[in-house]
């Protein structure tokens, strides 16, 4: 990922008003939000009180002059603003917050919106209402006592927003007990209480994606009002609404069990193109035997892009595209083979009849077809150099991330000394 980081520093801060550096890290993702910078700026100044250290990161996939805006309008700022460009948006907002959560230096990490829907005023509360409830991690909720959805707007969003937190509740009762609004863009965590690596973000649901896989003992609430974006346009979009369910399956299916229902029902679903096929082949005059063999191939890719889409995303890049459909492939119709000699094995050595014969090897079929796929086309090729060449791609990562929160400490460290005047 190529990303270029500018840090703006803060003037004219005594060094009594700082008891400690970052207390707060104010984590804001924006997508072309330059309209909004310099009134978001100008709220978090109105609304964090100077005995509160605080820094503002910015992680920004913009394609407008929103770090230009934020530079200009950071001079004004009383604490330390910075912001991180990133080149390759990898993982939506919901991957910039990921990279704020890395490159902040605070106890308390704050995450909000940049379109100023959410009320800084509201920063000082969740980290105030952390500490007394020992809590990792706070939520605003819209949906508790106080709270109010008020800033969205129309029926349609309405009708969204409420579908997307009934779904996600329903699909995580456990994880989500505890948190009434699980589709918040606001909320506040303990540093010691989330580690980044092991987040998989895909688009903007971040709270969700923190909740399921690294959620914190205890979680605590506090209402807030939903405002009205300030300036711009909403980023809540269709295709936004398909990566939130991609992602929604992606969390339902992280365990190998969930995995192999979701394989199971990805795999009935073939019968539907492989039927169609089918009967387009044979109404075309080809004989049965070769149009169901055509026909099997319609419902295996049909498999395989679901498949791909839906459980094994995150594992694409160990092999190439082709690679991987022949090895799919070749699995799906090695299933059908191996089938009839092991009705045959259970009926003839074993005495089955052919009905229980027959749905035990469906089963054995399926079972093994499954942990083929995992093994053979998603999991990691095992060769030495490829080991090797993997590893040198983590380490330069790791270096490459060690050197950008070097100089993001050093440019931070720089903003909260107090001026030469001061001291």
């Amino acid at each position: 990922m190529s990303s270029h980081e500018y840090t703006v520093p803060a003037e004219g801060l005594d060094a009594a008003e700082v008891a400690e550096p970052g207390a707060v890290t104010i984590v804001v993702p924006t997508f072309n939000e330059s309209a909004n910078i310099r009134q978001l700026l100008h709220r978090i100044t109105e609304s964090v009180p100077a005995r509160l250290p605080c820094e503002v990161v910015f992680v920004d996939d913009s394609t407008d002059d929103t770090p230009e805006v934020i530079r200009e309008a950071a001079q004004d700022c009383p604490f330390p603003v910075a912001v991180l460009h990133r080149e390759e948006p990898v993982g939506g907002l919901g991957g910039a917050v990921v990279e704020g959560l890395r490159t902040a230096n605070s106890e308390w990490i704050v995450v909000m919106d940049g379109d100023c829907q959410h009320p800084p005023s509201l920063v000082p509360e969740l980290v105030a209402t952390g500490e007394r409830a020992n809590a990792g991690l706070v939520v605003a909720s819209r949906y508790i006592e106080g709270g109010s959805r008020a800033g969205l707007a129309g029926g349609y969003r309405v009708a969204v927003s409420r579908g997307a937190t009934w779904l996600t509740k329903a699909l995580f009762p456990r994880r989500l007990r505890g948190i009434s609004d699980p589709m918040s863009g606001f909320f506040a965590i303990r540093r010691s209480a989330v580690t980044a690596d092991v987040l998989k973000p895909l688009g903007y649901k971040i709270l969700l994606e923190l909740a399921v896989r690294s959620r914190p003992r205890q979680v605590a609430e506090v209402p807030f009002v939903f405002q009205d974006r300030f300036a711009g346009e909403s980023k809540s979009t269709a295709r936004e609404g398909f990566r939130f369910l991609r992602h929604l399956v992606g969390l339902r299916t992280a365990s190998p069990v969930a995995r192999m229902i979701g394989f199971g029902l990805i795999g009935a679903s073939g019968f539907v193109p492989n039927l169609v096929g089918l009967w387009a082949l044979t109404a075309l005059g080809l004989h049965y035997v070769p149009a169901e063999i055509l026909a099997n191939q319609f419902g295996v890719a049909w498999n395989f892009v679901l498949i791909e889409q839906l459980l094994f995303r995150d594992r694409r890049a160990h092999r190439r595209w082709w690679d991987r459909l022949g090895r799919f492939a070749l699995l799906a119709n090695a299933d059908l083979v191996l089938r009839i000699p092991l009705i045959a094995l259970f009926v003839d050595r074993l005495g089955m009849g052919a009905l229980t014969a027959t749905a035990l090897a469906l089963v054995t079929t399926f079972v093994l077809r499954f942990a083929g796929t995992e093994a053979l086309v998603y999991l990691p090729r095992r060769k030495g150099g490829n080991r090797a060449g993997a590893g040198a791609r983590r380490r330069r990562e790791v270096e490459r991330a060690q050197a950008q929160r070097a100089e993001h400490d050093r440019a931070l460290d720089g903003d909260w000394s107090a001026p030469e005047s001061a001291q």
